[in-house]
């Protein structure tokens, strides 16, 4: 769980500081497989029948072994040689014990750190908590798979693998085998050496078609899910994290691309607030100004010498300064665009990826202001303006008889005020106990004065008293609070 955790902190550039996420970066998956024979049995009970049955061969060896379950290797009686998945057993209870811990560790730093309101420890929390039971769920890995065997059906520059659906359950995918080559080993096959950039511009394309044209990508192109086969197809591997992107947030990142080049400041602002979350209120002087500095960085940049990891770096570094949360997929889309960096950096020596972003990009301004989009956008517009026209008096309507029957009702909702209340109750126990040790503490000494003869009791209730109102001092200082 936790492996997984620092894998999902490594894409959050907005909360935790660049070397951390550069050392958070490296954490691999490096875990002992477990035994065989739970293997085994777990397959036999996903499948409801026997391993033979299914399977003319199977490797009882796993190829591979990772923190929520492992892969083996097996040829269907069709001939068809296959993958497996399979979960690890009561991977999923253990994985909802240490969700409920961390949530319960978030909620105490959420309550009693007032200064980490800026992470959103919850809301982080949260967000892990579905991609992490999204990874447990492998038929939604499946449906992802074929989606974009769908979407790329005819687009003969990516390869998806097949899924198997009669065989695949929520704790078993199966999964044609590919048999392809590692972007590292490119120089051992010569004819595929020869087209290393045309290979690694395909990569950037498919990458660039997912994000702003279809709105689904891939949220893990690093060099171990890409294979390259021998006709130079590209073929994504692990489809357990996808990010999805809507129209809307689509078109605020072309606007704030374009904003750079234009050094329309004031407008990259605006796309700015639209795109993020503000935590609190936020300076828009200051935050143009230093949204300036950032377009002037990169201006007069060639698009060669063009760092696109260390631009998007230095734009969360804007966000954050200013307490502006990005929604979770954008950031899964910076981490996935650093990513694909550095893996057609490792088909091409050569490859910078602005040289296929920028004139993509472009191309997608200007099909987004072609007038039958804009024709179609306006119809849309007009559309919605209509309907909520005719909903207009309906409302009113409602509203004038709720008056009539006394029912209508507002809700208020004020930010902390629970906490308020809190500290209210507890300055009112404290002056109350404050008010009864005082007494205590008068009453014993009046009887010890008058009574020495019974000043035993006395005596002990205003050693004790005295104790208590010591204490009570003592623990007001601790809180810090006079």
């Amino acid at each position: 769980t936790f492996v997984k955790f620092g894998q999902i902190l490594s894409t959050r550039p907005d909360i935790v500081p660049t070397d951390i996420i550069d050392d958070l970066a490296h954490l691999q998956e490096q875990v002992a497989p477990f035994p065989n024979k739970e293997a085994l049995t777990a397959i036999e009970q996903c499948l409801g029948k026997k391993i033979s049955d299914v399977f003319s061969s199977f490797e009882e060896q796993p190829i591979a072994a990772g923190s929520l379950g492992q892969v083996y290797s097996a040829v269907l009686h069709t001939g068809e040689k296959v993958v497996i998945k399979i979960r690890r057993p009561n991977v999923q209870k253990e994985i909802e014990r240490d969700l409920q811990l961390m949530m319960d560790f978030a909620a105490l730093i959420a309550r009693n750190i007032p200064e980490a309101e800026v992470f959103d420890p919850i809301g982080l929390v949260e967000h892990f908590k579905r991609v992490i039971r999204r990874e447990l769920n492998y038929t939604r890995e499946a449906r992802a798979m074929q989606e974009f065997f769908r979407l790329f059906k005819q687009d003969a520059s990516l390869y998806v693998p097949k899924v198997y659906d009669e065989y695949t359950h929520e704790c078993m995918l199966v999964l044609e085998h590919i048999d392809g080559i590692k972007t590292n080993q490119l120089p051992m096959y010569p004819k595929l050496e020869s087209r290393r950039h045309q290979i690694a511009a395909n990569g950037a394309r498919i990458f660039i078609k997912q994000t702003f044209e279809l709105g689904v990508f891939h949220g893990d192109p690093h060099p171990g899910n890409v294979r390259i086969l021998h006709d130079g197809t590209i073929c994504l591997l692990d489809y357990g994290i996808i990010g999805r992107l809507d129209d809307k947030t689509r078109d605020l990142l072309l606007d704030l691309i374009m904003v750079i080049p234009q050094r329309h400041v004031d407008k990259g602002v605006e796309v700015i607030l639209k795109l993020g979350r503000p935590s609190h209120f936020v300076d828009r002087r200051l935050l143009a100004t230093d949204f300036r500095d950032f377009v002037d960085a990169y201006f007069d940049v060639p698009l060669h010498k063009m760092n696109l990891g260390e631009i998007l770096s230095d734009f969360v570094t804007v966000l954050t300064q200013h307490g502006i949360h990005c929604p979770p997929d954008l950031l899964l889309l910076i981490r996935a665009l650093v990513g694909l960096e550095g893996t057609g950096r490792q088909i091409d020596p050569q490859f910078n990826l602005s040289h296929v972003l920028m004139p993509a990009i472009t191309r997608l301004i200007r099909r987004r202001y072609h007038p039958k989009r804009m024709l179609q956008q306006t119809y849309d517009d007009l559309a919605l303006l209509v309907t909520t026209a005719q909903r207009i008096p309906v409302d009113i309507q409602k509203t004038l008889e709720k008056l009539n029957q006394n029912d209508l009702r507002v809700h208020l909702h004020h930010e902390h005020l629970d906490r308020l209340i809190t500290e209210l109750d507890r300055s009112g126990n404290r002056l109350v106990i404050g008010l009864i040790i005082a007494a205590l503490i008068v009453a014993s000494a009046l009887v010890i004065r008058t009574s020495p003869m019974d000043s035993t009791i006395s005596l002990i209730v205003f050693l004790l008293s005295a104790f208590l109102g010591i204490w009570l001092i003592y623990g007001i200082f601790r809180s810090g609070r006079l």
